[in-house]
């Protein structure tokens, strides 16, 4: 029957240290967060300038003209949601937890958020952004060829198998954790 030597005090403190220092680099992502806040502030302000042109020259626009800005302004909005859901659920799933149990603006989605879930909310709400592109593409389908609208189609369609695959993984990942339990 073998032992256990007691751990030296020199030899807990340096697994101790390393424990933090480890633990600790967590914190590095936090400046990657706080840029994509300013990559949205970017987003918001090139809505502005948008939403301003579309209002300055309505009256002068043709309607699928006036469709193809209203597409990409709405393309701005769910890509700023996309960076929400990754700055918000990021940080919470990866550095720290943000304490907002009980406040009345506290998103459904951040009280159950891990990493498989955030993967499969980014998959979807990228298919949402291609979505829109391609809805962009094929109203404006007489100014472009065949082949852009081919490769458009089936880079769609990438997005869309993808998610698919990523949930059905997840969904089969989850089911795997309820019988290990």
């Amino acid at each position: 029957m073998q032992t256990k030597k007691p751990v030296s005090t020199v030899q807990y403190k340096q697994k101790s240290m390393m424990t933090n220092i480890l633990f600790g680099s967590r914190w590095l992502q936090l400046p990657l967060y706080l840029g994509l806040i300013v990559a949205q502030a970017v987003y918001v302000f090139f809505f502005g300038v948008e939403l301003v042109h579309l209002v300055a020259t309505a009256n002068a626009l043709e309607e699928a003209h006036i469709m193809l800005i209203v597409l990409g302004l709405i393309d701005v909005v769910m890509i700023s949601n996309l960076l929400i859901m990754v700055i918000v659920g990021g940080y919470e799933t990866f550095v720290s937890r943000l304490n907002l149990e009980g406040h009345p603006d506290e998103p459904d989605w951040l009280s159950h958020v891990n990493a498989n879930l955030l993967k499969v909310k980014l998959a979807t709400a990228i298919i949402g952004i291609s979505s829109i592109h391609l809805l962009k593409t094929f109203i404006n389908a007489e100014n472009l060829t065949d082949k852009v609208l081919l490769w458009q189609t089936i880079i769609h369609m990438t997005f869309v198998v993808s998610a698919v695959s990523i949930a059905y993984i997840d969904k089969l990942m989850s089911h795997s954790d309820q019988h290990h339990q």
